[in-house]
């Protein structure tokens, strides 16, 4: 890998040992993917994966602090995942010990070494940053080192900035040195679709269903996607932005892209149309049919598949300030029509900070409340992650929860039945 004058000295250890193995670690970690040479990181600011403070991640917290000590800090204010704990979501008193006790009780230390390596703010503790109330949304070309496949995904397909799908700690280094390899969907190459999707349903996908459909059929390549123009329109507009958020999420999760191509609509698509596919590149037809074949393959891994839901989680990823006044116009009309007062399951909304605190100061607030939802900033992944949470019959409209948990899918229209008017 070739390194400029700057990188190698640092490498050499002329800014200290510390960085040293910085830079070191980023060499690496392009030597792995053939990376032919470090590109400056050029977005304002970072986003983290590795947001919570697990008791057994003990080495993070020791590198944290040798960080910290060699003064070696973020050179970009930084975002991180969502907190993994919220006193207002429905956990029992051993479930809560669990939590506080066993599994997160590093938190507050950690979330100490982040303000001192550069956290953005108290509010900046989400898995969709890019959101505007959020603020850290990177401009088209911007090179990033981010980590969080959903939020990934997103900044290469919706805004045109590049990323490679860096795994936790890996993000941060980029970060302090400035550079990150020149590899993968970094490179012009790299972005290229070597799939082709057409979109051939006769209604508008569920988002987090095609993106399923896609993911697994397509995993860590590039797709090319026809089709959408039909059902989002040929606009970034919030509505469309709020669809790709949650296919995009899907497509990462039940496989491993990192960047897809939507015909007419993304940025790269729009600017370079067909070119973008590589010659010989592979088709996938994606109709009614298919999606329906994807649903029906999901497991079930409750013990009981017949057991009554006992909670419900909605945003996974955070959700957006549109979609909270949506959905509590839409339970609110469940309940109005079923003649129930509250939500028959408990059930947990969750979304970023900056737009919790938005969403309480409208009108809708109070009627969301009124329903019996929780509203939650947590990360519900970090939730499901205890083993007195796992077993539990928790369901979801969110591919990525049901992925990473025991949490069973259902689509949207299908989780506002089950909550506002039970049956099965």
């Amino acid at each position: 890998m070739f390194l400029t004058d700057e990188q190698q000295a640092i490498l050499n250890g002329e800014k200290g040992e510390t960085m040293a193995k910085v830079m070191k670690t980023l060499v690496m970690y392009g030597d792995a993917f053939g990376a032919d040479k470090m590109v400056p990181v050029t977005s304002e600011y970072n986003h983290l994966v590795t947001s919570f403070g697990l008791k057994m991640i003990s080495p993070v917290y020791e590198l944290m602090d040798q960080l910290i000590e060699a003064g070696a800090i973020s050179q970009q204010k930084f975002s991180m995942d969502p907190r993994p704990l919220d006193k207002n979501v429905p956990a029992n008193f051993l479930q809560n010990l669990i939590f506080n006790k066993f599994m997160y009780s590093k938190q507050d230390f950690y979330e100490g070494q982040l303000k001192q390596l550069g956290l953005l703010n108290e509010d900046a503790f989400t898995c969709a940053c890019y959101l505007d109330q959020v603020g850290n949304k990177p401009k088209k070309g911007e090179v990033l080192s981010w980590a969080e496949s959903s939020a990934v995904v997103y900044a290469n397909s919706v805004l045109g900035a590049r990323c490679n799908r860096n795994s936790g700690i890996m993000d941060i280094m980029g970060s302090i040195a400035g550079c990150v390899p020149h590899f993968g969907l970094v490179t012009d190459e790299g972005r290229k679709a070597t799939w082709i999707v057409k979109v051939e349903t006769t209604k508008k996908p569920e988002a987090q269903l095609l993106g399923s459909a896609i993911g697994m059929k397509v995993m860590e390549d590039v797709p090319y996607i026809y089709g959408m123009d039909k059902w989002l329109g040929t606009e970034l507009d919030d509505a469309a932005c709020t669809y790709l958020k949650d296919f995009g999420a899907a497509t990462a999760s039940n496989g491993a892209v990192g960047l897809y191509h939507m015909d007419k609509l993304t940025p790269e698509a729009v600017e370079m149309g067909e070119s973008l596919i590589c010659e010989g590149a592979q088709v996938y037809v994606v109709d009614d049919a298919e999606l329906q074949r994807v649903q029906d393959s999901y497991p079930v891994i409750w013990k009981n598949p017949d057991a009554k839901p006992k909670l419900c989680f909605v945003g996974c990823p955070h959700m957006s300030l549109q979609q909270l006044i949506d959905w509590t116009d839409r339970v609110k009309k469940g309940l109005q029509e079923s003649g129930n007062k509250k939500v028959l399951i408990p059930t947990v909304f969750t979304t970023a900070p900056a737009v919790k605190k938005e969403f309480e100061k409208t009108r809708h607030a109070n009627r969301l409340k009124s329903t019996g939802v929780v509203l939650s900033d947590i990360c519900p992944l970090m939730y499901m992650n205890n083993p007195l949470c796992g077993p539990m019959p928790v369901i979801t409209c969110s591919n990525k929860l049901r992925t990473y948990t025991t949490a069973r899918y259902y689509t949207e229209d299908e989780i506002l039945t089950k909550i506002t008017k039970g049956g099965n």
